[in-house]
């Protein structure tokens, strides 16, 4: 397999409770996130979330959609949500929000593998497209909270 971290910053004019709501709020990414094709929840987890499961589906400007199922194994509103994910990608994903002023800084780091064969046959010298296609997903979630919002994205 073929391992992969990511680090995406976003800052928005928005206070933290309402970026929290939006991000915890998985099933509703797909009306606000480009590239976000489906989120369906398959387990409801405990009254935090905290073991609830969902199996998303993700296209992005690659040929190519990306399917895994989403663990949330911590959270801590509204400042840090952890989920781990088994599917075509294996790893772990972690939200930090942060605020500052009148402004709150999400932080997203994303540690996978991929299993997709072609995907590890290719990583040696797809690495940088892989990159590059996980920054336009991400960007686009951070363009999109911001409209959902109706909040300004200072940084991205």
């Amino acid at each position: 397999m073929a391992d992969y971290t990511f680090v995406t910053r976003w800052e928005l004019e928005a206070p933290i409770q309402l970026v929290w709501d939006a991000i915890y709020d998985a099933e509703a990414w797909p009306s606000w996130w480009r590239g976000v094709v489906r989120v369906d929840k398959l387990a409801p987890g405990d009254a935090h979330g905290i073991g609830s499961v969902r199996r998303m589906a993700w296209k992005s400007a690659l040929p190519y959609t990306l399917e895994f199922e989403s663990r949330t194994v911590r959270v801590e509103a509204p400042r840090l949500l952890e989920a781990t994910v088994v599917g075509e990608l294996v790893g772990t994903g972690l939200w930090q929000l942060t605020p500052r002023d009148a402004s709150t800084v999400v932080q997203y780091d994303w540690n996978v593998s991929t299993t997709r064969a072609w995907m590890n046959l290719l990583a040696p010298i797809a690495r940088p497209v892989f990159a590059w296609n996980h920054d336009y997903v991400m960007r686009h979630g951070g363009e999109g909270l911001a409209r959902l919002l109706g909040a300004r994205l200072v940084r991205a």
